[in-house]
């Protein structure tokens, strides 16, 4: 049995996230679905976590076992060729069988996108989200220095974060290696996240707060309470999924 690597890109507007359910769309559900044509049977995908309905991914990971002697290339394009355009298949290459596309992750970075401006684009309407009131950049700055090095995030951990299958002595705690916010243009901007590991809808959270403060809703210190307090109903609402993207993961 091979194993095999895939590098994954999708838009996750019309999917109810990554994790399979029945009678429902979901990314590894689709994935899964042509593999096992291409095996003829049942065939899981393994990846490296899992995303929200309405979340985007330009490097999701994921792996699966094959006795198939096809070169790795041709599952790229044997599953292209079947997969919706919303999904592609970047790259997949054999790795060595101690390779675990979710167990071996050292570190993933999240990028979350908004519009800061009058009149957002129709185009971009499903990957950003509009922020019409004008944003105090200087003091959201502020708060995102403060997530930089490992905290117990239970404060932004939505309930049915972590999976009872898989017990880690972590609990909440994370740590972020960056945490910063830039213009990348005509009154857009983008969070940028990286760290060993993210709770259920901890980006989200974690940007819903801050807007709060760049809004002039909570002030910095407010944030920092927020962090320390270890409770949910401390920190601010989850901002909208379809801002958000997976964008890289390391192992």
């Amino acid at each position: 049995m091979k194993t095999i690597r895939l590098l994954i890109a999708y838009d996750g507007t019309t999917f109810h996230g990554w994790q399979i359910q029945p009678n429902t769309p979901t990314i590894q559900g689709e994935i899964e679905y042509c593999l096992s044509i291409i095996h003829n049977r049942h065939i899981t995908l393994h990846g490296a976590g899992r995303t929200d309905a309405g979340v985007h991914a330009n490097g999701m990971v994921a792996h699966f076992h094959s006795e198939k002697t096809m070169d790795p290339g041709a599952f790229k394009a044997g599953l292209n060729s079947m997969l919706p355009e919303s999904i592609r298949i970047l790259q997949a290459s054999e790795e060595s069988p101690s390779f675990h596309a979710r167990f071996s992750v050292t570190s993933k970075t999240y990028v979350y996108s908004i519009y800061n401006g009058e009149i957002l684009l129709p185009q971009k309407r499903l990957y950003t989200v509009h922020i019409r009131k004008q944003l105090d950049f200087d003091t959201m700055k502020q708060c995102l220095k403060e997530l930089v090095g490992t905290h117990d995030f239970a404060s932004f951990e939505t309930a049915g974060s972590r999976d009872p299958l898989f017990p880690s002595r972590k609990g909440s705690t994370r740590t972020i290696h960056e945490a910063y916010i830039c213009e990348i243009g005509g009154d857009f901007h983008s969070f940028t996240f990286t760290g060993d590991g993210f709770l259920r809808h901890m980006v989200r959270n974690i940007v819903g707060t801050v807007l709060e403060v760049g809004l002039g809703s909570r002030t910095v210190d407010d944030f920092k309470a927020a962090l320390t307090a270890r409770k949910r109903s401390a920190a601010g609402p989850t901002s909208p999924a379809r801002g958000l993207t997976l964008e890289r993961i390391v192992y």
